[in-house]
């Protein structure tokens, strides 16, 4: 679909657990994952184009949805094989907020390391899943100033929002305290395998990461919000919407 939708012009990534898998093909852990759904990002003058290419090759529109809310988000069904497709559109927004419409045309069919990064690291109720998606691409990828042309995990992506914005400062730094705890205690024989040596030592990435995020300046407004601290919520809860 994404091959089929840049053959029209129109500029259509793949993110979410999928797009982990893509970036990490020797990741066997990954493979054995049940209920994969798609999940897609676009940018909104690609919006109309994409839905009408989705229902031309078989997508079930969920048409009361999509009225509702398709200015940020669609929502689609492969019948035949029961797969949900979610259609972001310039931007995720669940406990945290970040636009990708710039972003589509650095890499070929994921949006970008860092951005996936992003994704997980904005969840404050991190699951399973979600630990082991941002380990696996910490192992396969090494962090640079930019995108290293998808090659590597850009920092400056990432302290753009950790620097900017306490509350996702407050959850990524979190989260990345996490990922410490579990690979020190609940990482289990075969989560973390790749039928070789992993490019990078997963828990070293994480404390260079935790380190480059702390280092980065703050701004301003990073500094006013950071003195209420946790008094105050700096997070939103994610909406949740039925199909």
């Amino acid at each position: 679909m994404i091959a089929l939708a840049q053959s029209r012009g129109l500029q259509v990534r793949l993110m979410g657990g999928l797009a982990f898998h893509a970036r990490c093909p020797d990741w066997t852990a990954r493979i054995n994952r049940s209920g994969r759904d798609l999940d897609l990002a676009t940018r909104t003058r690609d919006r109309k184009a994409l839905a009408e290419l989705l229902v031309a090759n078989g997508y079930t529109a969920d048409k009361q949805y999509n009225a509702l809310y398709g200015h940020k988000q669609l929502y689609f069904v492969d019948v035949p094989h029961e797969r949900p497709v979610d259609v972001l559109v310039d931007a995720l927004e669940m406990c945290h907020k970040f636009s990708f419409m710039h972003r589509l045309d650095v890499t070929e069919t994921t949006l970008p390391p860092a951005d996936l990064l992003l994704s997980k690291l904005q969840v404050v109720k991190i699951n399973r899943k979600d630990v082991l998606d941002i380990l696996a691409l910490l192992s396969e990828y090494p962090f640079a100033d930019d995108d290293g042309g998808g090659l590597a995990i850009s920092l400056r992506r990432i302290t753009e929002f950790t620097s900017s914005d306490w509350g996702w400062w407050r959850t990524a730094t979190g989260n990345l305290d996490k990922l410490v705890a579990f690979l020190d205690h609940d990482v289990a024989v075969g989560e973390l395998e790749f039928g070789r040596p992993p490019r990078h030592d997963a828990r070293a990435q994480v404390l260079a990461l935790r380190a480059a995020i702390d280092a980065a300046p703050k701004s301003a407004r990073w500094k006013m919000r950071a003195r209420a601290g946790d008094h105050l919520g700096w997070y939103q809860e994610p909406e949740e919407v039925g199909h």
